[in-house]
């Protein structure tokens, strides 16, 4: 299978072992993903506070790139960025007249057939796959995270149950994972908080790891660079702030499946972590 692929800028920056995890994952399951050529910066996450036009204009362009270049369907791993080109083109789609002007700014007409996938979405597709090639079980008991923005606003993304969602507890049963039904899958991490105001993130990603902690899991899942970051990198401001120290790992998705598929936990970015990941394989 042949998928356009939109790693924007955290994917090569600080979140590196999502790329390098989904790429890994995706060699193993013969997906092929095409780069977009000379893609941009979408805009996520103060495009869109600051001007309707650059919010706009930005994710337009790469579709409009991704078109050129013959790809029908495009991958967009972070989940901020998947909901920015989501968004955006479901404005052009919805306005001929601002989709005309944004053209202009661009250069290039609404891609607006070019279908935007996350994660989750491409992974399920090869659920199947998944579970035939399974090697090495994930064995743990897991707390899927999904977040706000894979499900959020549920009539743009229209992905999943934007309540209660259930991909990623598939994805994590096929890999061999006991998925645990908990309390904070789509509660807030504290996003773009994380280098502006810590103690926010350590209140609402504290909530969110205590729920897991609770419910019995050994390894929060997630698939958007922010909640990881968050839950992983200001680990010790959520430590101070709850008042105990939690050691439970976040591991991508894209990890668990890639230990899974027995892939070389290097090449899944797994000693990148701040808080170790590796003891999570079963």
């Amino acid at each position: 299978m042949r998928m356009g692929y939109y790693p924007g800028c955290s994917l090569l920056g600080s979140s590196r072992e999502f790329d390098e995890s989904v790429r890994a994952v995706a060699a193993a399951l013969d997906l092929d993903l095409v780069q977009v050529p000379d893609w941009n910066c979408c805009g996520a996450s103060s495009a869109h506070v600051l001007d309707a036009k650059l919010a706009a204009a930005l994710p337009a362009r790469i579709l409009a790139q991704a078109a050129e270049a013959g790809l029908d369907e495009v991958l967009a791993p972070c989940a901020a960025c998947y909901n920015r080109l989501v968004s955006a083109q479901q404005a052009l789609a919805k306005n001929p007249a601002f989709a005309e002007e944004i053209a202009g700014i661009t250069g290039a007409p609404a891609a607006t057939r070019v279908r935007v996938l996350n994660v989750l979405e491409v992974l399920d597709r090869l659920r199947d796959t998944i579970q035939a090639r399974v090697k090495t079980p994930f064995g743990r008991k897991v707390a899927c995270y999904y977040g706000c923005l894979l499900v959020r606003p549920p009539r743009v993304v229209a992905f999943d149950r934007p309540e209660d969602p259930r991909s990623m507890d598939l994805l994590a049963e096929a890999a061999g994972a006991v998925p645990l039904p908990w309390s904070h899958k789509t509660e807030c991490c504290g996003a773009s908080f994380s280098v502006t105001r810590t103690d926010i993130v350590a209140k609402l990603s504290g909530r969110v790891l205590d729920a897991a902690v609770k419910a019995g899991a050994e390894a929060v899942l997630v698939a958007c660079p922010m909640c990881q970051s968050n839950l992983d990198m200001r680990r010790p401001e959520i430590n101070a702030h709850l008042g105990r120290e939690l050691d439970i790992p976040v591991l991508y998705i894209t990890q668990a499946l890639g230990l899974a598929l027995d892939l070389d936990p290097e090449k899944l970015g797994l000693h990148r972590h701040m808080v170790p990941a590796m003891p999570a394989r079963a």
